[in-house]
C-alpha cells in the first residue's frame, strides 16, 4: 500500500487537533470504545467514542467504493441525516446530506460531519470523522442517550459527478445506543463460566417465535459473583437471534421443571414459566454483553440467589425459512474473589394486567407506573434506611411504545430522570449504564411514563404478555441487594369504566374478564368487550388519558417468592407532578471547523505535491 511521506503526516496532525493521522493507521482503535457489526456478513464495522460535545467514528467496510452512514428516526432513508464518504483516486471524499419525507438525498448546506482519516487497500475503505451531538442544523438529529437508528449503505462505485449509485441491497439499519458511558472492563479470560444455552431448538417458519427453556444454576452451595455475561450466538444465526432475556423463577420449583422447552405465551406453557417475573439480564442482537461494575456482581451460589431461571430467545424469521435449529444462548463468568456488593433487579413501572389499557387510534397516549413512596418508605426504611445505589436500567414496553422515562421525585421535587429513551424501539432492549450511580432513599417517588402510538388499531390494547398487548416497566439494577423485587402500581379500573358510562357490575365476581350489569347497551359484556364497543375518537381518548392519569393506584410492594410487604394491595394517590415533562434545553455548537477544513484544504495541496514526487497515494 502506498503512504503520504512522514513529514506530511506530522504537518496534517498540527494543523487539525484530533485528526489522529499516525504512521498510516488512523485514530487508535483505543479512541473508540464502542463498535458493533451493522450487517449479517460482516462486511460494514461502525467503531465510536465521545470526545466532550461531540462524537468520533470509524467505519470499515469491505468496498472500494462509497460508503454511507446515516441517522434516521424510523431506521429508514426518509427524513434521515446522511454522511457519504470514500477515497476516489487517492483522493478522500466526505460529504453531509439529509433525506426529506420522500427520501430524496440532498446535500446539507451545513456540513457538520469532519474528516479525519480515510484509507482504501484493495478490499476494504476506513473512514475517521467526528461531529457534534448538537450541531443547530435543522437537517441534523440530535444525538442522544436515547436509542439511535442507525442507517447504513455501501456501493462497490464511488460517488461521481452524476451523482449517487444506488446501494441495492448492500444496506440495513440497526438501533444503538451511541452514548452508553464507557464501562471498566475487568479481564475475564481466566474467570470460570457456565453457558446457559438452547439445545437444537427447531425454529418455526413464522415471522417471530418466541422459545423458553428453564435451567438450573448449576453454581450451589457457595457463593460466588457472576461479574459478565456474553451472548452466545450460533455461527450463522446472528440475524435469526433477536434478543435474550434471563428471568429468575420461584425457588420452589423442582428438576422437572428442566425436561423440555416450549413456546413463550402460549396458552399450553408450562405453569412454571409464570413464576418467572424478574429480569436479571437482557441482550438484543448486535449488542454486547453485560458488565457489572468492579464493585459490584450477581450473587450465585446461596439460598437466597437464583436457583432456577428462564432463558426467553425472540427468533426473527421474516423470510419464513424451513428446517432451522438453534442452539444459542447466554455464558455467564463468576468469580470466587467476592465484590464489596450483591446486584439486586426491582421491577418498576405498571402491573401488567388488563387495568392497564390504551384506546384505539391514538397518536400519543401516555401511561404511568408508580413505584409509590409508601412502598419506598417501607422497603428502604426497614432494610436500607441509607438508601439502595442504581447503576443500570433497562426499560421496556411493546410493539405500541414510542418512548420511556423514569422520573425521580424527592419531598416533592423532581430530579434529574433516571433513565429515558425518546426513540424506544421493541426490537432493541438493554440495560442503560447509569453516567453516574443514583442514590434511591426511603420516601422517593419513581414514575415510569410510557409514550404509545396506536393510529394504526381499531381495537383497545390490553397489559398483557403478548407482543400485542403493553406494558410499561423498568428494570433498576442497583446495590446492595434487599428483599424488594417488585415496586409498581395498578389504576382504578372501575373509575375507569365510569368513562365509558358502565354503571354497575355483577358482584360477587366470579368470572374474569368481570360481566357488566348496567347500563343496557353494556349489559352481559366483559369490561373488555364493553371497552371494545365504545366509540372512540380521539378527543375522547385525550380526555380518558387526563382521567386516568389522575386515578388513584393500587400499589404492589412484593418480595422474593411472592411475598409483599404489609403497604401490597393499599391505594394511594399519584403524586402531583408536571405533565408534560420538561426536557432540558438542548445547547448547540457552531458548525464552522476552520482548522478542519484548512486540514483537508492543505490535504490536497500535500496530495498533489507528493504525487509529484513520487507518485504517492492518500492516507489521512
Amino acid at each position: 500500500m502506498r503512504r503520504l511521506r512522514p513529514w506530511a503526516l506530522v504537518l496534517c496532525g498540527l494543523l487539525c487537533a484530533g485528526a489522529g493521522a499516525g504512521a498510516g493507521a488512523g485514530p487508535s482503535l483505543r479512541s473508540y470504545p464502542h463498535s458493533a457489526v451493522l450487517d449479517g456478513a460482516g462486511a460494514y464495522r461502525l467503531h465510536w467514542g465521545r470526545r466532550g460535545s461531540a462524537l468520533a467514528f470509524r467505519l470499515e467496510v469491505r468496498t472500494r467504493g462509497y460508503v454511507g452512514f446515516g441517522l434516521s428516526a424510523s431506521g429508514s432513508m426518509a427524513s434521515a441525516d446522511i454522511v457519504v464518504g470514500g477515497v476516489e483516486r487517492g483522493q478522500p471524499y466526505l460529504q453531509d446530506y439529509f433525506t426529506d419525507e420522500n427520501r430524496v438525498l440532498k446535500k446539507d448546506p451545513q456540513q457538520d460531519y469532519h474528516l479525519e482519516y480515510a484509507m482504501e487497500n484493495s478490499t476494504h475503505t476506513i473512514l475517521a470523522f467526528s461531529r457534534d451531538l448538537h450541531t443547530c442544523d435543522t437537517n441534523d438529529k440530535s444525538i442522544t442517550e436515547s436509542t439511535v437508528r442507525v442507517i447504513w449503505a455501501y456501493h462497490h462505485q464511488d460517488m461521481g459527478e452524476a451523482g449517487q449509485n444506488y446501494h441495492g441491497s448492500n444496506r440495513g439499519t440497526k438501533s444503538l445506543r451511541l452514548l452508553n458511558p464507557e464501562k471498566e472492563e475487568v479481564l475475564s479470560a481466566s474467570l470460570p463460566y457456565f453457558d446457559l444455552t438452547n439445545k437444537d431448538v427447531p425454529v418455526p417458519d413464522k415471522d417471530t417465535t418466541y422459545w423458553c427453556q428453564m435451567f438450573k444454576i448449576p453454581i450451589q452451595h457457595e457463593k460466588h459473583h457472576v461479574t459478565k455475561v456474553e451472548p452466545l450466538i450460533q455461527k450463522g444465526h446472528e440475524n435469526l437471534v433477536h434478543h435474550i432475556l434471563l428471568y429468575q423463577c420461584s425457588s420452589n420449583l423442582n428438576d422437572s421443571v428442566l425436561d423440555y422447552g416450549h413456546e413463550c405465551y402460549h396458552p399450553n406453557m408450562p405453569d412454571s414459566f409464570l413464576t418467572c417475573e424478574t429480569v436479571i439480564f437482557a441482550w438484543a442482537i448486535g449488542g454486547e454483553g453485560f458488565t457489572y461494575p468492579p464493585h459490584v456482581g450477581l450473587s450465585i451460589g446461596t439460598a437466597s440467589d437464583p436457583l432456577f431461571v428462564l432463558m426467553e430467545v425472540h427468533y426473527d424469521n421474516p423470510s419464513y425459512t424451513e428446517g432451522l435449529i438453534d442452539n444459542s444462548g447466554l455464558r455467564l463468568i463468576y468469580t470466587p474473589v467476592l465484590r464489596k456488593y450483591d446486584a439486586g433487579v426491582i421491577e418498576a413501572g405498571l402491573w401488567v394486567s388488563l387495568f392497564h389499557n390504551i384506546p384505539p387510534g391514538m397518536p400519543e397516549f401516555v401511561s404511568e407506573g408508580h413505584c409509590t413512596l409508601e412502598c419506598l418508605e417501607e422497603a428502604l426504611g426497614a432494610e436500607r434506611p441509607a438508601g439502595i445505589q442504581v447503576f443500570a436500567v433497562l426499560l421496556h414496553a411493546h410493539l405500541a411504545g414510542r418512548a420511556i422515562r423514569m422520573r425521580h421525585f424527592r419531598n416533592g421535587e423532581e430530579q434529574k430522570l433516571l433513565a429515558y429513551d425518546d426513540e424506544f424501539d421493541f426490537n432493541f432492549q438493554e440495560f442503560q449504564y447509569l453516567k453516574e450511580e443514583r442514590t434511591i432513599l426511603p420516601g422517593d417517588n419513581l414514575i415510569t411514563e410510557c409514550h404509545y402510538n396506536t393510529v394504526d388499531r381499531i381495537r383497545m390494547t390490553w397489559g398483557g404478555l403478548s407482543t400485542r398487548n403493553e406494558m410499561c416497566l423498568s428494570y433498576l439494577l442497583y446495590y446492595p441487594r434487599i428483599n424488594l423485587t417488585r415496586c409498581a402500581s395498578i389504576p382504578d379500573i372501575m373509575e375507569q369504566l365510569q368513562f365509558i358510562g358502565v354503571k354497575e357490575i355483577y358482584r360477587p365476581v366470579r368470572t374474569w374478564p368481570f360481566i357488566i350489569k348496567s347500563p343496557k347497551q353494556y349489559k352481559n359484556l366483559s369490561f373488555m368487550d364493553a371497552m371494545n364497543k365504545f366509540k372512540w375518537s380521539r378527543s375522547e381518548g385525550l380526555s380518558y388519558n387526563k382521567l386516568v392519569l389522575k386515578l388513584p393506584v393500587n400499589v404492589r410492594c412484593s418480595k422474593t417468592d411472592n411475598a409483599e410487604w404489609s403497604i401490597q394491595g393499599m391505594t394511594a394517590l399519584p403524586p402531583e407532578i408536571e405533565r408534560p415533562y420538561k426536557t432540558e434545553p438542548v445547547i448547540c455548537s457552531s458548525s464552522s471547523c476552520l482548522s478542519c477544513s484548512l486540514f483537508l484544504t492543505l490535504l490536497f495541496v500535500v496530495h498533489i505535491t507528493a504525487s509529484s514526487i513520487g507518485n504517492i497515494g492518500l492516507f489521512v
